[in-house]
């Protein structure tokens, strides 16, 4: 890989990773000047967000399509400390970076060029080496993101934690990459349906909520890719599981490349760079690294061209007294006409400033009593998301226990439970029924408990039944 350098003619670009970023949504009367837009969603992103008041942070916005009464915004906000840590070493190579996108909106230019059309709900799952996202756009535009925790170095320790051994990385991923799920190693390839099974469930939860959050029927596509290239068998999993038509997430960009496979996003930023060096205003830009402006617009260059004049005038004064008293003359009338419009400029912005720490002042109070209502508004929805999504009916495994006492020819004299643990009295004629049963629970909801364990079993001495207390310990 060719080593960074700085050169003033290269266009130096990146993007930001979901789980580095905060998103929001905002709306805005219409009736707000438009030059007072930008100032306005910095406010709002401090109060609604929660911000440090005394962190500067990257905030930039992106305007929502819509007819609605209210203009809506997305807010993309980066922390300072963050951007460092990420791009201070290549910043340090190139001197500057005139762009970094949030990775959410790298997705935008597949529309903008027509190499995906513009109709429908898409969803977007990729997989990058510390982070994986899942990106929802309606009819081509953003809609919602959110990070999981199932990027390839999570996925990598989890196959090692289920294996009970640490193997090789590189071996892994090279199998991951040739074999996918459809690995001929069938405990690799169990193995690893297992953890994408898990991965699947988390997206499931996310699609229900974004379908009553923002009231939708359906997703229409769904497509898959990761920095590794496509995972073989992933789409079909997906749709077998998700019951969404998915395909591989591996475009033809029309960019000729001798790499057997490019990192999808390093496709999508090249093309974001070209939107943004066509319109500046296209692209969100979260970078706290531009380059500097020209020798000609520096304090320090107009310094040094008035100090070079000044001297040439000054050489030449001998000889040309009267040009130079008129010209200088002439430089102090357009000096004081300058200087009048600059102090006017100058006491415009005061009065602006003056008006924004009046404004400052008071959402500063205002945020001190909305955070607290807003923390525990909080708790309380997550709690009751909590309960609406991953409640389980006890009545349901009730139900699916019963089920294998009757296959098992197992009978029940009582039953009772607390909290997450089920006992359960059995009672058959044969004890060999009692540990088959044993052994088919466990296998058939091995992913369903923790635990699964029986007293021992002993002859009822008053009868010709055996009976034993079986105790299982749900997840």
């Amino acid at each position: 890989m060719k080593k960074l350098s700085y050169n003033k003619s290269n266009f130096i670009a990146s993007y930001v990773s979901n789980k580095d970023i905060i998103t929001a949504k905002v709306h805005l009367s219409r009736s707000i000047p438009e030059e007072d837009v930008q100032d306005i969603l910095d406010i709002k992103a401090y109060e609604e967000l929660g911000l440090d008041q005394a962190t500067d942070y990257a905030i930039s916005h992106e305007e929502v399509n819509t007819t609605a009464e209210e203009r809506e915004f997305h807010i993309f906000v980066a922390q300072p400390e963050v951007l460092e840590s990420l791009f201070l070493p290549a910043k340090e190579e190139t001197k500057y970076l005139d762009l970094i996108v949030p990775a959410p909106l790298l997705y935008k230019t597949i529309y903008k060029r027509d190499i995906l059309q513009d109709s429908g709900i898409h969803c977007f799952l990729y997989f990058n080496t510390f982070d994986a996202s899942v990106t929802f756009y309606n009819n081509g535009e953003y809609l919602y993101s959110k990070s999981i925790d199932f990027s390839l170095e999570h996925i990598y320790d989890k196959y090692c934690e289920l294996v009970g051994e640490k193997i090789d990385e590189e071996e892994f991923f090279t199998i991951l990459e040739s074999e996918g799920l459809k690995a001929t190693d069938s405990a690799y390839q169990q193995n690893l349906m297992k953890i994408f099974g898990e991965v699947f469930i988390t997206i499931n939860d996310i699609i229900i909520y974004i379908k009553r959050a923002f009231k939708l029927e359906t997703i229409d596509n769904m497509y898959i890719g990761s920095v590794q290239g496509p995972i073989i068998g992933l789409d079909d999993y997906s749709e077998n599981y998700l019951g969404l038509q998915s395909g591989d997430f591996n475009f033809d960009y029309h960019i000729s490349s001798d790499e057997w496979y490019t990192d999808q996003l390093q496709y999508l930023m090249l093309l974001s760079s070209l939107d943004y060096l066509e319109d500046e205003a296209s692209v969100v830009n979260l970078t706290m690294f531009p380059r500097p402006p020209s020798f000609l617009n520096r304090a320090s260059g107009q310094f040094i061209i008035a100090t070079v004049a000044a001297i040439s005038v000054g050489l030449a004064y001998p000889l040309v007294y009267l040009v130079g008293s008129y010209a200088n003359e002439a430089k102090i009338y357009a000096l004081k006409i300058q200087n009048d419009q600059l102090t006017a400029e100058a006491n415009k912005y005061k009065k602006i400033l003056g008006e924004k720490k009046k404004i400052i002042t008071g959402l500063d109070k205002r945020i001190a009593t909305l955070s607290k209502t807003y923390n525990n508004k909080a708790k309380t929805l997550t709690s009751i998301y909590d309960k609406k999504v991953n409640y389980r009916l006890k009545s349901e495994i009730f139900y699916s226990i019963a089920e294998d006492l009757e296959k098992n020819n197992v009978n029940v004299d009582r039953v009772y439970s607390k909290e997450n643990t089920i006992w359960l009295s059995l009672v058959s004629s044969d004890d060999r029924k009692l540990t088959e049963l044993i052994k088919y629970i466990s296998d058939k909801h091995f992913d369903e408990i923790n635990s699964i364990d029986i007293e021992l079993i002993k002859k009822d001495p008053d009868s010709a039944y055996y009976k034993g207390l079986l105790k299982v310990d749900l997840r």
